[in-house]
């Protein structure tokens, strides 16, 4: 299991037959805990498979389990979520039970009844101790702490896909870095078309594997673009036989933080649990609109539901697609209808953007010198230099802006 990514809800299962032991164990978690989330499975023999779909970070067992031996779960918990943290809930009494949990699987033990504050201390330490290191560190043990941008839109048309294509190749180009590029529009995929990605494995078969993932996992699934770029790919909707919950969204995006220094994320429609969870996990929102009446109503009310999600204003960037289209709303009109700043602008050059597409190489490759290739490319470099220095928690120093090279002389020239 990887570590908590910030902003993510700390998932506790906890397995008991009574309905008591669930209300304390409420109550000791209400007002003290933070960020946490309770879960609660009353049969014992379903403890498995809710683990399996939650991918909880902590569990607790409960020694009441109607004649099933406690230790005899945590064994079998223990095998199929070697990450998670389980803790046994014991009677006074039961020293002997306490020492069979260990063995059999459990980081420590817990006397009822609940002394609040002695088990959010023990909750906090397994929290801290009781993943496993998720490997390919470097050698100086230092951790990639990456970026994620989230591209969305409030409506289908407006170029979010090709943006983040071309962004991504960008910010490749012009930091040197690794960069991963998620296609998380699960209703209409199309990176795989828009490049030239046909037939490679994706996301789904990740998913019977959540317990057991790590970054050779990952990387196996992963394909690589000729740009030097990595690519999750979504599934043809067919295949996805249930929406992808939100801990597997967390997992993911956890592992590719670790693995990349920049995380693209192309975000569909609509904006359910999952779309969320993108969202929650970003950095930077990147909303793509276009310079016409009905998108700018669905902007509003796309801008409308972050906000009441709790999104900051600093957080969201609006783009504006083809900004020099003949008849469009100007800049300035668009600012004062939704009292938002458009933070960047891409030209309109519809028919460049449809052939890159069906040809399945991006702009910023085969039409270098363009304005919609320059556009990108600014874009990307505005994206890198905004972010500040990312530390990781060990307290090495994580991913930066460069301060020379490629980057300061795109500004330069940009802005010259």
């Amino acid at each position: 299991m990887a570590n908590l990514i910030p902003g993510e809800t700390a998932r506790i299962l906890l397995v008991s037959t009574t309905e008591e032991m669930r209300d304390e164990v409420g109550e000791a978690l209400t007002g003290r805990a933070g960020d946490y989330r309770l879960y609660w499975v009353s049969h014992p023999e379903l403890a498995a498979g809710r683990a399996t779909d939650l991918l909880p970070h902590v569990i607790l067992v409960d020694d009441a389990l109607g004649g099933t031996p406690p230790s005899m779960l945590i064994g079998q918990l223990s095998a199929r979520m070697p990450g998670a943290a389980i803790l046994a809930l014991l009677d006074p009494g039961a020293i002997g039970e306490a020492r069979e949990a260990v063995l059999a699987g459990a980081r420590g033990f817990v006397i009822k009844p609940l002394q609040p504050e002695q088990f959010l201390v023990t909750v906090r330490q397994v929290l801290g101790t009781g993943r496993a290191p998720v490997s390919g560190s470097s050698a100086a043990g230092e951790s990639v702490n990456g970026r994620i941008i989230v591209f969305c839109a409030p409506k289908g048309g407006t170029g979010r896909t090709t943006m983040a294509i071309n962004t991504s190749v960008a910010l490749h180009q012009v930091t040197s870095m690794p960069v991963v590029l998620v296609d998380a529009d699960y209703a209409a995929p199309a990176l795989d078309v828009a490049l030239n990605l046909q037939g490679e494995r994706n996301i789904t078969e990740l998913l019977p594997r959540m317990s057991q993932l790590d970054q050779d996992l990952v990387a196996g699934v992963l394909a690589e673009h000729v740009s030097g770029i990595h690519v999750l790919l979504a599934p043809p909707p067919a295949d996805l036989s249930k929406p992808i919950s939100l801990p597997q969204v967390q997992q993911v995006l956890s592992l590719l933080k670790r693995m990349y220094p920049w995380v693209i994320v192309d975000l569909g429609l609509p904006l359910d649990e999952t779309a969320f969870a993108f969202l929650d996990g970003a950095d930077r929102i990147t909303m793509s609109v276009l310079p016409e009446m009905i998108g700018l109503r669905n902007t509003r009310l796309m801008l409308d539901q972050l906000h009441e999600r709790g999104y900051p204003d600093e957080k969201i960037w609006l783009v504006l697609n083809r900004a020099s289209l003949r008849g469009g709303v100007s800049v300035s009109d668009i600012e004062t209808r939704l009292h938002v700043r458009v933070k960047h602008t891409i030209p309109d050059d519809q028919p460049l953007a449809t052939l890159t597409v069906n040809r399945g190489v991006p702009a910023v490759l085969s039409h270098r010198r363009s304005a919609l290739a320059r556009a990108y490319r600014k874009l990307a470099a505005a994206l890198a230099q905004e972010m500040p220095e990312r530390v990781t928690p060990a307290g090495e120093a994580g991913v930066r802006a460069p301060k020379s090279g490629p980057l300061r002389r795109l500004l330069r020239r940009e802005a010259s």
